[in-house]
C-alpha cells in the first residue's frame, strides 16, 4: 500500500508534474506567512517606542536662559509689597495729542492731526515748532509711551522715534499733554 505524502496539491501519486512547488519543496507562497510575521513583530515594537516616546514629560524653557525673578519693594516702614504687572490698553480719545510742524511745508500739521483724529486720538490744534527737523519724533509724557509708540507705528515712523517728552520737545505750551508728535521733513510728501 502506497500512500499520498501529507499536503499533496495535485491529488495524484506526484510524477514528474509540477505541483506549484519550488525546488526547496515549499509552496511558492511559503514565505508570505513569515515575512507577515516578521512585519508584524516591526510595527509592535516601532509603535512600543513612539508610545514610549510620546509619554516623555516634556521640557520647557531654555537651558542658557536663567528664569527671570521679580523682587518685591519695600514700602514705608519696612514692608514688603508683592509687584504687580498691570497692562492695559488707553483708549485713543483719552490721549491727548499736539502735531508740530517742524518743516518748511505748510500745513503738515493739520494734515496729520486729521489722520489721528481719523483714529480717534484727542488731538488738539495743530501747532509750529520751534525749529526745523529733519526725522519726525513722538514724545511721551509719564505712563504714555504705549500710546505714543501706537501713533508712531501709525504715521510710519521707526520705534527709535518715540522718545520721553522732556524739555528738549522743540515745542512750547506742551507741558500737559500726554503725546507731541513733532513733523520732520522725513514725512513730508513727495512733490507730484
Amino acid at each position: 500500500m502506497t500512500s499520498e505524502p501529507p499536503h499533496s496539491g495535485n491529488g495524484g501519486s506526484g510524477g514528474g508534474g509540477s505541483n506549484g512547488r519550488g525546488s526547496n519543496g515549499r509552496g511558492a507562497g511559503g514565505i508570505a506567512p513569515v515575512r507577515a510575521f516578521v512585519v508584524l513583530v516591526l510595527f509592535v515594537v516601532a509603535a512600543i517606542a513612539l508610545v514610549a516616546i510620546g509619554t516623555r514629560p516634556t521640557v520647557s524653557g531654555d537651558a542658557a536662559t536663567p528664569p527671570t525673578t521679580t523682587t518685591p519693594t519695600t514700602a514705608a516702614g519696612g514692608h514688603k509689597t508683592a509687584p504687580t504687572t498691570t497692562t492695559t490698553t488707553v483708549p485713543h480719545s483719552s490721549v491727548t495729542v499736539v502735531v508740530a510742524n517742524a518743516t518748511e511745508t505748510n500745513g503738515l500739521a493739520a494734515h496729520y492731526s486729521s489722520v489721528l483724529t481719523a483714529q480717534g486720538w484727542a488731538v488738539q490744534t495743530p501747532v509750529d515748532a520751534a525749529t526745523t527737523e529733519a526725522a519726525s519724533s513722538v514724545y511721551y509724557a509719564a505712563g504714555q509711551q504705549e500710546s505714543a509708540a501706537a501713533i508712531a507705528t501709525a504715521l510710519g515712523l521707526k520705534p527709535a522715534a518715540v522718545v520721553p517728552l522732556t524739555s528738549a520737545v522743540p515745542v512750547t505750551g506742551v507741558s500737559g499733554d500726554d503725546v507731541v508728535v513733532v513733523v520732520g521733513s522725513d514725512l513730508v510728501p513727495p512733490a507730484t
